[in-house]
């Protein structure tokens, strides 16, 4: 990893960071449930000066010894689990409960609010998209220097240090799913963070051209800068230490994805796996298997 400080150091300071933005990192347990599937401890977490995100944590109903454990960031808890939080009852989402399917295969999950719902108090649906530039808008007036993408990596950070500081779980057994947004997430945050071991991310659009990279809610403005500066995400998984990565395309992502790999320098087959299902932007439960079983092997 130190030989490529100097290009760590050059996407940090893209990413900036914000000022008076000191908080005291408290963790409080709302309550426990349990579902016939996971034991679940719903928490809110301070992410910020004043402000909390609501943070399920699922455990297996059996745990006999310390277990690995996955970050599943997404829009809200709820989607990622795969159950209401208030009823208890299925989502009926089964391709974006990625938290429920690592639950079930034995991992402790965590998953949580992302800041659309938690830096900005709004009376709007929490589905209203319009959430998003609005409350982007709010976060880079407040902290001109830092980005979207920069809130949405240290809020997710804050689940990294929520699962290294719960004895349930195994430190050095750590990895990160996401999908779509959540994959944006899973891809920053793993790359930059040395305690999470490896990366599943699903059709988040790995090309800066194939989505929404230059909303102000990820990179806003500070696209062009990235693009005149040739930085693009095959350097963001080199200076990771190419990481076991896993890539579901589908949409956003297609064939041309797997050159991000390999210009990143991926070459041997127990590194990495690329699955392009190309039948739109949500993957098949069985491409998701595969990807999860690649997973198992990464830790």
């Amino acid at each position: 990893m130190n030989e490529y400080k100097d290009f760590t150091q050059r996407w940090l300071d893209l990413i900036g960071k914000p000022v008076n933005y000191d908080f005291k990192h408290n963790l409080q347990l709302i309550r426990k449930f349990e579902t016939a599937e996971f034991d679940g401890e719903l928490y809110e977490q301070a992410n910020g000066p004043g402000t909390v995100q609501r943070t399920l944590l699922m455990l297996p109903k059996t745990i006999n010894e310390k277990l690995p454990a996955v970050v599943v960031p997404f829009y809200y808890p709820d989607r990622a689990a795969g159950y209401d939080l208030d009823t208890l009852e299925p989502t009926n989402e089964p391709n974006n409960a990625m938290a429920l399917h690592l639950v079930r295969r034995g991992y402790v999950t965590v998953t949580a609010e992302a800041y659309h719902l938690t830096y900005r108090n709004l009376e709007l649906e929490r589905q209203d998209f319009s959430r998003w530039r609005l409350t982007a808008d709010t976060l880079l007036h407040d902290h001109p220097e830092w980005t979207g993408i920069g809130k949405l990596i240290a809020d997710t950070q804050l689940l990294v240090d929520l699962l290294c500081s719960d004895p349930r779980v195994d430190n050095e057994r750590i990895g990160i799913v996401g999908h779509s947004l959540g994959g944006k997430m899973a891809l920053y945050t793993g790359c930059l963070d040395p305690r999470i071991k490896a990366i599943l991310s699903s059709d988040f659009g790995i090309d800066w051209d194939r989505t929404n990279w230059a909303e102000p809610w990820y990179w806003g403005e500070k696209i062009n800068q990235l693009k005149a500066a040739q930085m693009d995400h095959a350097e963001l998984l080199r200076i990771s230490g190419l990481k076991p990565f896993i890539l579901i395309a589908g949409l956003y992502d297609n064939e041309d994805a797997l050159d991000y790999l390999m210009r990143a320098g991926y070459s041997d087959s127990s590194r990495y796996l690329f699955i392009n299902h190309a039948s739109g932007h949500r993957p098949p439960l069985e491409v998701l298997d595969q990807a999860y079983d690649f997973l198992q092997t990464c830790f």
